[in-house]
């Protein structure tokens, strides 16, 4: 088998998996800086291939909001893949090192939390799901 093409397989399905979820796909600085500078609430989910982003975050994040308060915005950068966008989206997150997979829940284009990889490798996808859900309630409004 062709690593390349299989590669390619597993990041195509791991933008679907966020994607589908109602993710923004931002895959260039200028998309980021659009996007990141918003007014309101945005939960920007930094995807990637490992395990613990596909077993963990990104089901996390797909059911996560599906709940009475959620954020206005949702994006995702591909860390590994879009690297200019991931690099532009962690300027905005100071204070927190580089993390994938990762959330990062801004409010009028500045950092207020992050679950790094830390909160979610090892953990459930309910107990990340309820980590976000718990941001939500304190930081967004009901929709």
């Amino acid at each position: 088998m062709d690593f390349n093409l299989f590669m390619k397989d597993v990041v195509d399905a791991a933008r679907k998996d966020i994607t589908e979820a109602g993710f923004e796909e931002l895959t260039n600085p200028e998309e980021v800086d659009t996007a990141l500078s918003r007014e309101g609430t945005t939960l920007v989910m930094v995807n990637s291939t490992c395990g613990c982003a596909g077993g963990v975050a990104r089901p996390a994040a797909a059911n996560a909001i599906h709940y009475d308060k959620r954020p206005d915005h949702l994006v995702t950068v591909f860390a590994g893949q879009d690297r200019e966008a991931t690099e532009k989206a962690r300027e905005y997150f100071e204070g927190y090192p580089p993390s994938s997979p990762s959330f990062a829940f801004m409010k009028d284009g500045k950092i207020v939390t992050m679950l790094e990889r830390h909160d979610i490798e090892g953990h459930s996808a309910m107990d990340v799901m309820t980590k976000l859900q718990n941001v939500f309630e304190e930081h967004c409004e009901e929709v």
